[in-house]
């Protein structure tokens, strides 16, 4: 499997992803071709730099690999709520149960600080223990407005196989990236080819 950095480097961020966190956190579990398969949240390491490149945690967060896990289960039910909008299905209820859970797990409302040098200031309460939980209530309430807010309609699976991750989609663009739209093209010029041979 290619090295996390290597490859994310080498696969641009779908678009939206710059505009929803959780569009990016969703599209954190790629799906390369020749069966590889890349985990951005794979270790308790990787989801810690994931977190500080996604402005969520410091850098010395320390993620241990049960904060690691509860990150990937809540990326897997903000992917099955991404499917069931993009599918027209109904949306799971275990997937909506978790980001409600999640959404209820660190209070949205800054609290009232003191400090002799800068007085009174408002910032979120973030010790070391509640780093995941105040990420996991950001990222889902940011799939929550995607899911509820205008850009919804412009959600769409990338239309290139193996490819596994969302994006937002622009005019008739259906892929992730310019690699994905170049093997989804040669992809149907083979089929074409194939097509005319046997005729």
């Amino acid at each position: 499997m290619k090295d996390s950095v290597t490859a994310e480097s080498e696969l641009p961020p779908a678009p939206g992803a710059e505009r929803y966190p959780a569009l990016a956190f969703a599209d954190s579990a790629i799906a390369l071709p020749g069966g590889q398969f890349l985990d951005l949240l794979g270790s308790p390491a990787a989801a810690n730099r994931w977190l500080v490149e996604h402005g969520l945690a410091p850098d010395d967060a320390g993620l241990q690999e049960m904060c690691a896990a509860q990150l990937r289960t809540l990326r897997e039910q903000i992917r099955a709520l991404l499917a069931s909008r993009v599918d027209g299905h109904p949306a799971p209820e275990s997937a909506l149960a978790a980001v409600n859970e999640a959404l209820t797990r660190a209070p949205a409302a800054s609290l009232l600080h003191w400090d002799p040098t800068r007085g009174l200031y408002r910032a979120a309460s973030h010790p070391t223990a509640q780093i995941v939980e105040h990420a996991l209530a950001a990222l889902a309430a940011d799939a929550a407005d995607l899911l509820t807010g205008p850009d919804a309609d412009r959600l769409t699976a990338c239309g290139s196989t193996p490819c596994n991750r969302y994006l937002l989609r622009h005019g008739r663009r259906h892929w992730c990236s310019t690699r994905c739209g170049d093997r989804a093209r040669a992809a149907r010029a083979y089929a074409r080819r194939t097509r005319a041979e046997a005729c």
